[in-house]
């Protein structure tokens, strides 16, 4: 269980291959258990793929006090200076998205490319879910059993096709996520998060080069919030997978790899 002292807390991390470094930040109450096997070791083939556990999540510490997409962002930076690496490529999804955000503009020097999936730039310029999502979103954990959480999470995150067809794999994640479960607390903690999101009026400040890609059919962060993130930031390029939900990287991974390895390879570290 490799595990790093970044400021007062304790993190968990994982390094996958060799190369370029290339930074992985989930989303909200999720750890890096969430992303893929499959995809991490794709990514490994060609980078060093470093995944690790936002504070609240997974084997990391999970203070229960307030959170902030700044201290994540700084949290990721740490994880890079525990590992001795001065710039990487960042991708973060979902909330991971919004602390990819912050980090690119905090820490503007240490980002070769940053990469924005499914995610948002927050306050009156975003749109909004579904009322519907939302309510999913935001219901009760407390007495509810993990298996069922996940379980009721995955139309946020998948088409209904999807699901249907892919029910049985969905339900082989499970045992896999809930090995290190996160607790209700620090889901509201993450989630009160998110509402310090303050990026909009500089993300023209990016310099970074930067891919905005989203899933096409998301029901909790609308395709459009990643239009409107690619319009703000200097030469973004937008990728909107068509067909595919909130868990692209999941539900569509091969057409995600297609575009976001050659993005990076186009701006090599070097």
């Amino acid at each position: 269980m490799p595990t790093m002292k970044v400021g007062e807390i304790k993190l968990h991390y994982d390094v996958y291959g060799s190369g370029e470094p290339l930074l992985m930040i989930m989303g909200l109450g999720a750890s890096s258990a969430a992303w893929d096997p499959e995809l991490v070791q794709e990514l490994a083939r060609s980078y060093r793929a470093i995944t690790f556990d936002n504070r609240g999540t997974g084997q990391s510490d999970k203070p229960d006090s307030p959170y902030s997409i700044e201290m994540f962002a700084d949290d990721a930076a740490g994880v890079l200076d525990g590992l001795k690496i001065p710039r990487a490529h960042i991708f973060g999804v979902s909330m991971g998205g919004m602390i990819a955000q912050e980090f690119a503009l905090r820490h503007a020097a240490r980002t070769a490319t940053v990469t924005l999936g499914c995610t948002t730039a927050g306050g009156k310029h975003a749109v909004p879910p579904p009322p519907e999502s939302l309510k999913v979103l935001t219901a009760p954990r407390v007495g509810v059993a993990p298996e069922d959480v996940i379980r009721r999470g995955w139309p946020l995150s998948f088409t209904a096709g999807y699901i249907q067809e892919h029910r049985a794999e969905l339900e082989a994640r499970i045992p896999r996520l809930l090995e290190h479960p996160t607790p209700p607390f620090a889901f509201q903690r993450q989630l009160e998060a998110t509402y310090t999101l303050n990026t909009w009026e500089r993300l023209p400040e990016i310099k970074a080069p930067a891919l905005v890609i989203t899933g096409g059919d998301d029901v909790l962060i609308p395709a459009r919030n990643s239009e409107l993130l690619a319009g703000r930031i200097p030469g973004a390029k937008l990728h909107v997978i068509s067909k595919a939900g909130h868990g692209f990287t999941t539900e569509a991974m091969p057409e995600f790899l297609s575009a976001f390895v050659p993005f990076l390879k186009e701006h090599p570290i070097a």
